[in-house]
């Protein structure tokens, strides 16, 4: 069984959908930046568990 989850996001830049690999052990209740996959700038992703599931929440990182 993989602990590992494709989960889809919204750059806060260019509204394109990104794909995160979410690691159920090591990434909820984390925060990371990640470059967006089509406008390569930077997010800033909090990755946090709501009962069994998880939500991301993409923020510009000047903000």
């Amino acid at each position: 069984m993989s602990l590992a989850d494709a989960r889809t996001f919204e750059c806060p830049y260019c509204m394109a959908i990104n794909e995160l690999e979410l690691d159920w052990l090591n990434d909820l209740g984390t925060r990371q930046i990640v470059d967006c996959q089509i406008c390569c700038q930077p997010i800033e992703l909090e990755i946090l568990q709501i009962g069994d599931d998880a939500q991301l929440i993409a923020r510009r990182d000047d903000e």
